[in-house]
């Protein structure tokens, strides 16, 4: 972990500077990006174990650089740090494929915490082969899901939460333990990035008819539905 490769894109510069310094004194290898079209040139050229990006950039703005990241990698960790704190700028992003929102102003240790946590949690090798289930295949290597034999579009989280829920067919997974796994997380009082989650999830397996396959289990959590 302590050789990870990380960019930051933020176009203030004193915060970028002071960013990069706290993680390279942590032992992270840090390119710095002071516009979304320049974090977009490095992303293009190099490969990355985790980003930081800012939304409001000048060139390309945050919200494309999630796009353009996901569109070229499903698996690469992307923390978003902006001033904006409206519920809905988060679910949007969350939805983008970002996998962890910071609001400024924030603690360094903080960010820190929250960067080692995605490494962490992208460095546990999913070697599991493929897993079948009725009509749902996942690849545990490639981090793909087919489900009636056609490919489902998920992002990293949505993509954790399957593979829990299928490797563990018979067990039923409280809240807690679902949002700390997937996220690699403590656990916020607050569910409703889990639910939205899962109610994204549901509705990428609509057309597959198989959404049923993830049950809610009412006053517990979540499990893989029995399915005859």
């Amino acid at each position: 972990m302590s050789q990870a490769h990380i960019l930051i894109i933020e176009d203030d510069q004193d915060i970028n500077t002071i960013i990069a310094k706290h993680l390279a004194k942590k032992g992270f290898k840090c390119e710095q990006a002071f516009t979304g079209t320049r974090g977009a040139v490095l992303l293009g050229s190099q490969s990355f174990d985790l980003v930081i990006t800012d939304l409001m950039l000048p060139g390309i703005p945050g919200e494309d650089v999630v796009r353009f990241i996901r569109e070229r990698d499903t698996a690469v960790p992307i923390i978003v740090v902006s001033a904006r704190i409206a519920v809905s700028s988060k679910i949007n992003l969350l939805n983008l494929g970002a996998d962890d929102y910071l609001t400024k102003p924030f603690d360094l240790d903080e960010l820190t915490a929250r960067v080692e946590a995605q490494l962490r949690r992208n460095s546990v090798s999913a070697a599991k082969g493929i897993v079948n289930y009725h009509d749902w295949t996942i690849d545990c290597d490639a981090r793909t899901l087919l489900a009636g034999g056609q490919p489902v579009p998920l992002t990293r989280t949505e993509y954790n939460v399957v593979e829990l829920l299928i490797t563990h067919p018979n067990k039923v997974f409280t809240k807690q333990e679902l949002y700390e796994l997937a996220w690699n997380e403590p656990y916020s009082v607050d569910d409703s990035t889990l639910n939205m989650h899962i109610s994204n999830i549901r509705s990428k397996l609509k057309p597959s008819g198989t959404e049923v396959y993830v049950q809610t289990v009412w006053g517990l959590g979540f499990k893989l539905a029995d399915v005859d």
